[in-house]
């Protein structure tokens, strides 16, 4: 059982069109034609499964996007001019500014921001995941429009990806800054265990697993810091980034995980039982917490059921990846 269902990506602010409705725009311009929008890995070397993926899914330049003058320094909310209207025939990138190191693999975070402008009228539309306005990362893959007009980047690449009209949007043109590749799992500081909670063993990905201690089961919510991250503070009505793993106490079994599919994203204080917010919120972004959530703030008190949960005491291990304040 989830808490909610797993969400699509992300959407972005008003006017901008939300990166989950360009999928199918974007799946529909693939061209398996090798890296063409990203930094493919150095001559004479075997790329990885994961990143030849993401060179095969990246999408070629076209006219259209080519045909883009961008002023501006990559990572900072830049000006697209073209003449209008632009014509976009299909989904098309083009590396304008590559960035260093590794080349991006499937399945990875990234942080990101872009600039939209309406390819009709050359009118911004918007601008997100700058440091006025930050988004939280996505998880990029050949089967979404990050992963396309990427492909296997590395981090500090900047592209312009033109999309196609599509029945509710007009053509459109993203400046689009690929900023960093984002950890899957708390990287904070080690802390003390604290006595009467259960511990966390963890794998080499990170992915942990839960021992109860003996004694009897706790009936009020208990919360430990496990790592201490030194990112910002997460505050109610914050969107955050997390994975996170449930074992309930009456049984012992894990009951749902984000591990093995992907980070999980919500708002702290709506959507969620109250617990899972609360084992967040006042915490800083880059921990892993540990809470044991009673049926009071769990799903609720009754008979013991597994369908629902009803009636039992879950604990949760957390993981804060990212944070992204909730608008002024």
């Amino acid at each position: 059982m989830v808490l909610v269902p797993f969400p699509s990506l992300r959407g972005l602010p008003v006017r901008v069109r939300p990166l989950a409705a360009l999928s199918a725009a974007a799946l529909s311009a693939v061209l398996l034609a090798g890296c063409a929008t990203g930094a493919a890995p150095d001559a004479g070397s075997s790329p990885s499964p994961d990143v030849a993926d993401l060179c095969a899914a990246g999408v070629a330049p076209g006219a259209a996007s080519d045909a883009v003058t961008v002023e501006g320094e990559p990572g900072t909310a830049s000006t697209a001019t073209f003449d209008i209207p632009l014509e976009v025939d299909e989904l098309q990138s083009t590396v304008i500014a590559k960035g260093s190191g590794d080349p991006v693999e499937s399945g990875q975070l990234v942080s990101y921001a872009l600039t939209a402008f309406n390819a009709e009228t050359g009118e911004q539309l918007g601008s997100v995941g700058y440091a006025d306005a930050p988004v939280l990362p996505s998880q990029i893959s050949p089967d979404n429009p990050i992963g396309q007009i990427l492909g296997c980047a590395t981090p500090g690449t900047r592209v312009v990806a033109a999309f196609p009209a599509t029945q509710s949007n007009t053509a459109e043109v993203y400046i689009f800054d690929f900023l960093a590749v984002v950890p899957d799992n708390a990287t904070g500081q080690a802390e003390d265990p604290v006595d009467g909670m259960p511990t966390v063993e963890l794998a080499e990905d990170g992915a942990p697993t839960v021992t109860l201690p003996d004694g009897d089961m706790p009936t009020e919510f208990k919360k430990a810091t496990l790592k201490k991250g030194d990112g910002p503070v997460v505050q109610s009505g914050d969107s955050v980034l997390v994975q996170y793993h449930g074992v309930s106490w009456n049984s012992g079994e894990v009951f749902d995980q984000s591990w093995g599919k992907q980070p999980w994203s919500f708002t702290v204080g709506s959507g969620v039982v109250q617990g899972f917010s609360d084992a967040v919120a006042g915490e800083t972004v880059g921990s892993q917490v540990i809470a044991v959530l009673p049926p009071a703030v769990a799903y609720g008190e009754g008979e013991i059921n597994d369908a629902d949960l009803t009636g039992q005491t879950l604990v949760f291990v957390v993981d804060i990846l990212a944070a992204q304040p909730a608008a002024g």
